[in-house]
């Protein structure tokens, strides 16, 4: 049982760290490749909020690094002779830091909620353990299009202890330097894996019930949906690959349903096509296991198109997971998947 009190000395620290906290403890990290006006939304929501920013630009053309240097960034141009990774960009952003304790790192296409360093700082301040916080990322325009709402409910996560957050997200920075930040050769899929490296050094993260950013994902084709679902899958595979060994059989599950669903069951009923037409009926698995996720999805909206596209999305995440192994197999680096 819990007995600590309001008046007790761990609760009165962890208020005194988090009065004496500021702005000037973080700096955030962008990085971003043309993204346009949705960059200039993201710093302008940051810059009230932090010490310094710091915007890692990845080869755009459209003069986002000109424009963030005026607005009070300080810019890094990626070294864009090697292979880019969003990973290499943000450490490209961690090697530029000076005194900053914490580091909040954001997306190009994301625009900061006001008051979200506070809430993360709190949180941090709190728990010396505490590695990671991030808060609820919402999508700017789910009206725009199912594969933005698809979008909005992924990032949906529960609060409290977590395994991995995504992209946004607050941290310490002893906690990143501990770990050697983010390895810079995934392709997706950088934070899950970092994040299960601090949770192997002993650190933790956790998700707050907290507005942190709004995306815009600007996701209105299937051929995005597809692409961005497949880049998944690939993530999967090369992460669980990584960590194969490792008693949290770290994204194992996911790779294997792909797997399951969209190669091991289809050349079952092809093959069983040829011994008798009867195997057919395996394909009522599907529509049933469609019913089945929306009857238990506890969301009513959209939860019929959720659990149709959750299904669909087994073939191109099949597609990254395949991908991934017959590269490995052939000796060859795994090339960006990008759907904007």
């Amino acid at each position: 049982m819990n007995t600590t009190t309001e008046n007790s000395p761990d609760r009165e620290n962890a208020w005194q760290n988090a009065v004496t906290l500021s702005p000037a403890d973080v700096t955030a990290i962008v990085i971003g490749r043309n993204e346009g006006e949705r960059l200039i939304r993201c710093l302008r929501s940051l810059l009230p909020q932090v010490g310094q920013v710091i915007y890692v630009d990845s080869g755009s053309t459209d003069g986002s690094a000109i424009r963030a240097t005026e607005l009070g960034a300080q810019v890094v141009q990626l070294d864009m002779s090697g292979p880019f990774t969003a990973a290499r960009a943000r450490n490209a952003g961690l090697a530029r830091l000076t005194e900053a304790e914490f580091v909040q790192f954001v997306d190009g296409d994301c625009e900061v909620e006001p008051g979200w360093i506070a809430t993360a700082l709190t949180a941090l301040a709190g728990d010396s353990q505490l590695a990671v916080v991030a808060g609820r990322r919402r999508e700017r325009h789910p009206e725009a299009s199912i594969y933005n709402r698809l979008c909005d409910a992924e990032w949906n996560t529960p609060v409290g202890p977590a395994r991995a957050v995504g992209g946004d997200l607050l941290a310490r920075r002893a906690a990143l330097e501990s770990v050697g930040g983010y390895d810079p050769g995934l392709i997706a899929g950088e934070e899950p894996e970092m994040c299960l490296r601090l949770a192997r050094a002993g650190w933790s993260i956790r998700r707050l019930d907290a507005p942190m950013t709004l995306h815009d994902a600007a996701m209105t084709r299937l051929g995005q949906w597809s692409r961005r679902t497949r880049r998944a899958g690939h993530a999967f595979a090369e992460v669980s690959w990584r960590h194969r060994t490792g008693p949290e059989g770290f994204w194992q599950r996911e790779t294997r349903r792909a797997l399951i669903w969209a190669v091991a069951l289809p050349l079952a009923i092809l093959l069983g096509l040829l011994v008798t037409p009867w195997t057919g009926a395996l394909l009522l698995a599907y529509p049933l296991q469609v019913a089945r996720m929306a009857l238990r999805d506890p969301d009513p909206k959209d939860r019929w198109p959720r659990a149709f596209y959750t299904m669909l999305g087994k073939f191109p995440e099949a597609r990254g997971v395949l991908e991934f192994h017959l590269r490995r197999l052939l000796g060859r680096r795994s090339e960006l998947i990008e759907y904007k």
